[in-house]
């Protein structure tokens, strides 16, 4: 096959057959194609579609270009939960041990932050010892002992995705629907899920600002998902202010821990909640979504849910002592409280400023090399239609850096509108897709 015939071929909006789709992906990852003829490809891609036919052709393509898990060996439905991202968004640390208490196998393979977005690793990574990197092995043994586990991508699973994404990410070519889909559905299907619970957020701190380009994300997910005989629900969630409070890898960390001791009763409880009764409910351990998070409910208050988090840390190596104890985690240099400059309802929140601002302060990364500060954050205490007095404590920061403190504190004053009339509370959930 001749790569610039493809190129062309695509380039020119028509569709690209299996076979050649096939060889496209096997040959990149095996080093037979360059850098520069496959972002040519990308962009091609990226400027004229796929379609669904090529779009599940690509994701399996991915798949196969690595080991697929077989986790038949151990009973139980294995149901997996996906988001897009967003600021705060720690609800993998909440619903993972909440359906591995109820019965239900939560193999989960999660990603780093980058930008204005926080990652599960490294919030995870957060707790001292905690192990991201287990082998396959290792992977099966965890998850056969506790009932979850929580990685990274290793090397075997879908490495051309791994290769992909890097060329995306310096293409301009990231903010394609089916590129995203074949991403996040290689890896979902490869770790060998029964069924999958998605989150696609929609708003200022999301990847998919838009509601319509939320919405056919979801649908393409979930088609392909359908398309390999993976049971699917999604949900078009709310990102246009922080998910909970807290912001920040130990942070967030933190705000997990008190919502599994049913200590914190806030919108990321109530989210939480609704994707753990979908898992379980996918699972089979219940008949409907809503007795799915009624039990999950009962599963905090009856401890079960912080017990199993605290097993799931230990089996991963982290120390445990933090998890009984998390005000014995090393505080940051420097904490600030942020005050309101104006009073009235709050309208608006520039919720990717809200993110770029925890970034400044340590907790995120904009280059993929770059070094995280585990303690760095922010408290973020209102929520849209909250009213506010001028002095009211808006913000706290944490940082080793006072110079970041002040850059920061400028990003929060810029992303907030206030309004003098009442302003109506946002809805969380915004759309069902299953």
């Amino acid at each position: 096959m001749n790569i610039v015939e493809l190129i062309r071929k695509k380039r020119n909006g028509n569709e690209l057959a299996h076979h050649e789709i096939n060889y496209l992906i096997s040959a990149y990852t095996k080093n037979k194609i360059p850098d520069y003829q496959f972002a040519a490809f990308l962009m091609a891609a990226f400027l004229k579609g796929l379609n669904k036919e090529e779009t599940s052709c690509l994701t399996e393509s991915m798949i196969n270009s690595g080991k697929t898990i077989n986790l038949s060996s151990i009973k139980g439905a294995k149901i997996d939960k996906h988001s897009t991202g967003g600021v705060g968004d720690k609800t993998s640390l909440i619903i993972a041990p909440i359906a591995a208490a109820a019965g239900i196998k939560v193999p989960m393979i999660s990603g780093r932050g980058l930008g204005h977005t926080g990652g599960t690793l490294d919030k995870l990574e957060s707790i001292p010892g905690f192990k991201t990197d287990l082998n396959l092995t290792e992977y099966k043994s965890v998850l056969k002992k506790c009932g979850a586990v929580l990685i990274g991508q290793t090397k075997d699973i879908a490495p051309a995705d791994k290769l992909i994404y890097s060329l995306r990410d310096v293409t301009a070519t990231v903010e394609s629907i089916p590129l995203i889909t074949a991403s996040i559905m290689s890896k979902k299907i490869a770790e060998g899920i029964d069924g999958l619970v998605l989150d696609v957020k929609t708003g200022s701190g999301a990847f998919m600002q838009k509601m319509n380009d939320a919405v056919l994300l979801a649908n393409t997910l979930v088609n392909i998902a359908k398309s390999f005989n993976k049971k699917v629900i999604a949900y078009i969630t709310e990102m246009n202010q922080p998910l909970g409070n807290y912001i920040g890898n130990w942070l967030e960390v933190f705000e997990s821990i008190k919502i599994l001791k049913g200590e914190i009763k806030n919108d990321l409880l109530e989210l939480s909640l609704v994707l753990a009764g979908a898992m379980i409910f996918l699972g089979n351990k219940s008949s409907s979504i809503e007795e799915g998070s009624q039990l999950a409910q009962e599963i905090i208050a009856n401890g079960k849910a912080f017990d199993k988090f605290l097993e799931i840390v230990k089996l991963q190596n982290g120390d445990t002592a933090y998890i009984k104890n998390p005000n014995k985690y090393p505080k940051s240099k420097f904490v600030q409280e942020i005050k309101s400059k104006e009073s009235g309802y709050l309208k608006q929140i520039n919720n990717y400023e809200i993110g770029m601002a925890s970034v400044i302060l340590g907790a995120g990364r904009t280059k993929i090399d770059d070094k995280i500060d585990p303690k760095a954050g922010i408290i973020f205490y209102p929520k849209i239609g909250d009213k506010i007095t001028k002095g009211d404590i808006i913000a706290e920061f944490h940082s080793s850096s006072k110079e970041k403190i002040n850059e920061a504190e400028e990003k929060i004053y810029s992303s907030l509108k206030f309004s003098g009339q009442k302003v109506k509370k946002l809805k969380l959930v915004k759309k069902i897709i299953n």
